[in-house]
């Protein structure tokens, strides 16, 4: 006899459906055949399929080891180890719904290719390390990130670590609820604060976008509030606050206005950045500011970082 216990990720599904996410190979008419014969029984008691399971169910098989292995089917989740090269991860809160972090530049929100490591592998290998997700819970859930950033983008991330957190935290978010600020450091001075509105069309097959002060056939029209915080001789601290959220906005709208991000390598100033000899792109998303929400950890809160220091926030023309 096989027996397993049910989490809270499994709790409040039909049994039923919970059999058939376990067993991936097993042919429905298997699954109810081995229900009526109790050989698959729920809490040790015969079992219909149409019950409600909570979070303690056990449910038993019995069956042979090489039967339940081949209606087990594939893995049951993605939970390798990072590559050693993997950058360490700074978690700044994380409960049993969700987890927020910064995302260090360079590093993929989501993977490209199929043998990628990005942030939201990472969030799936720290859900079980961290006790919160076990590997069985993959079969109803998996943790995943909420808000993206470009690779060459750092700063704070939000991830879902339960099925409630990932649905309030994309409620959140898909509502512009959630008040993001990013930090930049741009070429030239900026001297008072602006509110642009401009519009965005974006080239599928270079992943580029375009900046138009008016409209234009499929373009979108976007909105983004700039703040100056620290002038230096040639270049601005800037906050960036998002009232729109398209592919590549503020990059491009920051250039778009004469004021590109240094390091930026598709819309910044190549001699710029080499003046700097700076080697990253200059955009953290520096802090986020939540609603009033059922999540308590997060309710009502903000989170900041500081930008890294790497920026050439100093001398070198001052």
């Amino acid at each position: 006899m096989i027996e397993i216990s049910l989490g809270i990720h499994q709790a409040g599904k039909r049994l039923d459906k919970v059999l058939k996410r376990h067993l991936k190979e097993a042919p429905d008419s298997f699954i109810y055949k081995m229900l009526r014969k109790k050989n698959i029984t729920l809490n040790h008691e015969k079992a219909v399929g149409d019950e409600k399971t909570v979070a303690g169910d056990t449910v038993q098989f019995y069956l042979s080891q090489e039967t339940y292995d081949k209606m087990r089917g594939g893995p049951e989740g993605q939970t390798a180890d990072p590559d050693p090269t993997f950058p360490e991860i700074r978690v700044l809160y994380e409960d049993s719904d969700v987890c927020i972090f910064v995302k260090p530049p360079g590093i993929l929100s989501q993977k490209a290719r199929p043998e990628d490591f990005s942030i939201n592998e990472w969030v799936i290998w720290h859900s079980v390390e961290a006790g919160i997700v076990s590997a069985s819970d993959f079969e109803s859930f998996r943790p995943s990130v909420v808000n993206r950033l470009d690779r060459n983008t750092g700063g704070i991330m939000c991830a879902g670590m339960s099925e409630r957190g990932l649905q309030v935290l994309s409620e959140l978010f898909r509502t512009r609820q959630v008040k993001k600020t990013y930090a930049a450091l741009v070429r030239g001075k900026i001297e008072a604060e602006q509110d642009l509105t401009a519009y965005l069309l974006k080239d599928p097959y270079t992943n580029r976008v375009t900046i138009y002060n008016n409209h234009v056939k499929d373009s979108k029209e976007i909105r983004t509030v700039i703040t100056p915080v620290k002038n230096f001789k040639d270049r601005t601290l800037v906050h960036v606050r998002l009232l729109s959220g398209r592919s590549h906005q503020i990059r491009a709208q920051l250039s778009h206005i004469s004021h590109p991000i240094l390091g930026d390598p598709k819309y910044g100033d190549p001699a710029f950045n080499m003046k700097y000899g700076i080697l990253m792109q200059c955009l953290y998303a520096y802090r986020l500011e939540f609603p009033a929400t059922v999540l308590p950890g997060i309710s009502g809160k903000t989170f900041s970082v500081e930008v890294p220091e790497e920026w050439p926030l100093g001398p070198a023309g001052a």
